[in-house]
């Protein structure tokens, strides 16, 4: 049963998903062991199916970046830059408050968003960290600030803007209510349509990190690229003899900045 079970799972969800079910299973029947539930572990001998998916390893060009970046609206166009060009996580950009932002050119990850609750640890020991912000995105960030408190003033019936600023826990990119937005309500809503209006196959955050990461190599060291993308490993060659170079990391986040939001033959890195 379990062993079918895994098998129907390989036909709806992607490889990664169905092996991290045979590692739950194995897990929750260890424990049940462990308690003594039982005698004998009955997913001993359940096999990863062989049918799995293949994995997307899909990936957009710096043309397709920008088209993206042009349809969304400003604050979908700021919210995207800021993905890409730092490669965060959706736990982590929707988790952003402005106190996070120091106003000049770093923004601290100290809270992620899982399953609409906040939590104040990530994915990987490395994730909550600070990250560079090239002087154009930054200031790009700074006017936004000013933009949501003149909205959150006119929410208030204020007719003074000074009156009101921005809370320092409030969201940077809120939903309706003043909360942090949800990521499969975004996928629908905004990077769906976006995709359909440029005929891309598909657009989702994981995409825009892995067309970052690759796109990016080029750039920088694989070092640089994992400490980018705040992964606690890498390659075993890379992380036993290529050491971190952060002025080299914060070069890479600018080029790439550059790259995004503009499109000279010298730029067009493939």
């Amino acid at each position: 049963a379990l062993q079918t079970h895994l098998n129907d799972l390989a036909l709806r969800y992607s490889q990664d998903r169905v092996k991290q079910a045979r590692s739950y299973l194995k897990s929750i029947f260890d424990e049940a062991i462990e308690q003594e539930f039982l005698v004998k572990d009955p997913s001993r001998k359940v096999k990863i199916p062989k049918n799995l998916r293949p994995k997307d390893k899909r990936i957009l060009t710096w043309e397709q970046l920008r088209a993206v970046l042009e349809k969304a609206t400003r604050r979908d166009r700021l919210l995207l830059m800021l993905d890409m060009t730092d490669a965060l996580r959706p736990s982590e950009l929707f988790a952003l408050r402005w106190r996070s932002f120091d106003d000049v050119n770093t923004l601290s990850i100290t809270e992620t968003v899982y399953r609409r609750q906040i939590r104040t640890f990530g994915k990987t020991p490395g994730s909550m960290t600070k990250v560079h912000l090239p002087d154009g995105l930054a200031e790009e960030l700074r006017q936004w600030k000013l933009e949501c408190k003149k909205t959150s003033c006119k929410t208030l019936s204020c007719q003074n803007p000074i009156h009101r600023k921005a809370s320092p826990d409030d969201f940077i990119f809120q939903n309706a209510d003043g909360g942090f937005m949800d990521t499969a309500n975004y996928r629908t809503r905004v990077l769906q349509p976006i995709a359909d209006d440029l005929e891309i196959p598909k657009l989702n955050f994981q995409i825009l990190r892995r067309t970052i990461a690759t796109r990016a190599r080029t750039l920088g060291s694989v070092t640089d690229i994992q400490s980018h993308l705040r992964h606690s490993r890498a390659d075993p060659t890379a992380n036993a003899y290529m050491q971190e170079l952060p002025e080299s990391v914060q070069q890479m986040v600018g080029t790439v900045y550059e790259l995004l939001t503009t499109a000279t033959p010298s730029q067009q890195i493939m």
